[in-house]
């Protein structure tokens, strides 16, 4: 039996296209996968706390040196990372702000990547591992858009997850997802429409996909 691990970084609990879009997947990942498992963490409602020097030496020291505050930090990285660990494949909510990723998201990597474990090479604990992003963008930063340079969402997601922790990344992004509330963005009104559900059938179709792969042992 599968395990999703379902991830949501928006800070928005009502209108959020990120929270939308992972509804989505996860919907039709449990339709083509009905055995399988869900586990949900929603970093906008409950986020973890940032990384911090206990964290970070308590990694590096035996446990029967560890100091209590490292032995805490440890504890929750363990809780993180064994979580991750422990499903099959991933899907990521993540709305652009300010030109990147949500606060509570970046916190959420710095607790589960571990050099020696989880990422710093080839050989990761999660290596392989299917992680597809579902992104919502206010205005448009596709190649080629004047706002191209300032995409350090998905980028950065799809850097350090390929290349500090081996997996497979999907991105699907949704773009003018503000037209509708912001007078300025109000000529890509139905550019938004269409970009948003495009992502969704993209997240669907993802969906079906991971689902199905993953059930094709237990079908063997």
């Amino acid at each position: 039996m599968a395990t999703l691990l379902h991830i949501d970084s928006s800070a928005l609990s009502q209108g959020s296209v990120s929270r939308e879009l992972t509804a989505t997947y996860v919907r039709e990942w449990q339709a083509a996968h009905p055995e399988g498992t869900v586990v949900r963490r929603d970093l906008g409602a409950d986020p973890v706390p940032h990384l911090t020097e206990a964290g970070i030496t308590g990694a590096f020291v035996p446990a029967e040196h560890r100091s209590p505050e490292q032995q805490a930090a440890l504890a929750l990285r363990e809780e993180l990372m064994t979580e991750l660990e422990q499903a099959d494949a991933v899907v990521i909510g993540a709305p652009m702000y300010n030109f990147t990723v949500p606060s509570t998201l970046k916190a959420w990597l710095d607790q589960v990547i571990l050099v020696g474990r989880t990422g710093g090479g080839p050989e990761t604990s999660v290596a392989g591992k299917h992680v597809t992003v579902l992104a919502s963008r206010g205005g448009s930063y596709v190649a080629g858009s004047p706002r191209a340079d300032f995409e350090f969402a998905t980028s950065y997601l799809e850097k350090v997850l390929t290349g500090m922790m081996n997996v497979e990344v999907e991105t699907v992004a949704a773009e003018f997802t503000l037209a509708r509330v912001n007078p300025a963005l109000a000529d890509f009104i139905e550019t938004g429409d269409a970009s948003r559900a495009a992502a969704h059938e993209r997240a669907g179709e993802t969906a079906r996909t991971v689902a199905a792969r993953l059930a094709e042992p237990a079908a063997v």
